[in-house]
């Protein structure tokens, strides 16, 4: 990515509003918990990584006016703020991530004055921006280990710069197999119902100068068959302890196939999408979105009112369809409860 996903700019954050890709770029502000919150449920920002760090902005933003004169009072609005933004979205466990990393900055600086708090918790949410960048650049060293000259990559919704700070986990894997001149080609999934691999991932690629092919989610099955694709790189939202991974919905049909037709079958993610408090997939929270979202296409409506309608953002891959998981740490092959408790 040219330029950065999400970021402070002067007591306000500013985030690309992906909603408008691929049709307009534009930057929009958020000088509000509310705004923020609301880019976060509308997916005006989106993908584990960049909802994490708008939840750590978020709290920069929300507490920024407190008038708190004493630790107790700004704690209490502080726990306020982080609750607010915890309710933005459930299955993304980065966001609760940073927004613990936050309250831990909190606590740790407790005895100083209110006005240093608050500058140490956007030092502390520009760290996790930073980190981020640097994260996803040795996700994507260590993935290309994993793809060869001529490798053909099927993807599945948007894991690239759109969903962290500037770079991509899944899609950083290739953005670093195709800087060490790997020549490669990719194929994405349009991945309804909001089609992030139509309007995100395609936009990213082609800007990129990779070679990619946009096909309908319902397609990747008969390419496999064909011995077309070479290998599946996925992202990831939550991780369980076992290594079950919850990311877009559609990809457990990937795996599935994947499984099917001998292709390997990478996530790649970073060591803050790990959730060890949970020992299965079955724990993970998915959330259910909107009836319009399926329903209604671009706001013309495609399917018969009142319809029942089943949502789900997100579903889950079990570890035994995991080839590997891949992280800015190295690579799991083959993980499991013991090997990811070991690494």
């Amino acid at each position: 990515m040219p330029v950065e996903t999400i970021k402070w700019d002067k007591e306000r954050i500013k985030l690309i509003d992906q909603t408008l890709l691929p049709n307009k770029f534009k930057h929009i502000y958020c000088d509000t918990i509310e705004s923020i919150g609301e880019a976060i449920k509308n997916l005006r920002v989106r993908g584990a990584p960049a909802i994490g760090i708008a939840g750590a902005l978020g709290v920069v933003l929300g507490m920024q006016d407190s008038k708190a004169k004493d630790y107790a009072r700004f704690k209490k609005q502080l726990e306020h703020v982080i609750s607010y933004l915890s309710s933005s979205r459930p299955t993304a466990v980065n966001l609760f991530w940073a927004l613990d990393r936050m309250r831990v900055c909190c606590e740790k600086h407790r005895n100083l004055s209110i006005k240093t708090i608050k500058s140490e918790l956007l030092n502390e949410a520009q760290k996790i921006i930073d980190e981020d960048k640097n994260i996803c650049r040795d996700i994507g060293k260590n993935g290309a280990k994993l793809i060869k000259d001529g490798d053909v990559i099927l993807t599945h919704c948007n894991a690239g710069g759109l969903a962290t700070a500037d770079y991509g986990t899944a899609l950083g894997v290739i953005f670093y197999a195709n800087e060490q001149g790997k020549k490669i080609r990719v194929y994405a999934d349009e991945t309804r119902p909001l089609l992030q691999g139509a309007r995100l991932t395609t936009w990213e690629l082609m800007h990129a100068g990779i070679d990619v092919t946009l096909i309908c989610d319902n397609m990747a099955g008969s390419l496999m068959k064909q011995g077309k694709i070479s290998c599946v790189i996925v992202g990831a939202d939550r991780i369980a302890s076992n290594g079950d991974t919850a990311n877009k919905i559609g990809t457990y049909s990937l795996a599935v196939l994947a499984k099917a037709h001998n292709i390997p079958f990478y996530v790649a993610a970073p060591i803050s999408t790990f959730d060890m408090k949970i020992k299965s997939g079955k724990q993970i929270p998915i959330e259910q979105r909107a009836h319009e979202e399926v329903t209604n296409l671009y706001g013309k409506r495609i399917a018969p009112k009142n319809v029942n309608v089943y949502n789900p953002a997100f579903d889950v891959t079990p570890a035994r369809l995991i080839s590997a998981i891949i992280t800015e740490c190295g690579i799991i092959e083959e993980p499991n409860e013991k090997k990811i408790s070991n690494f």
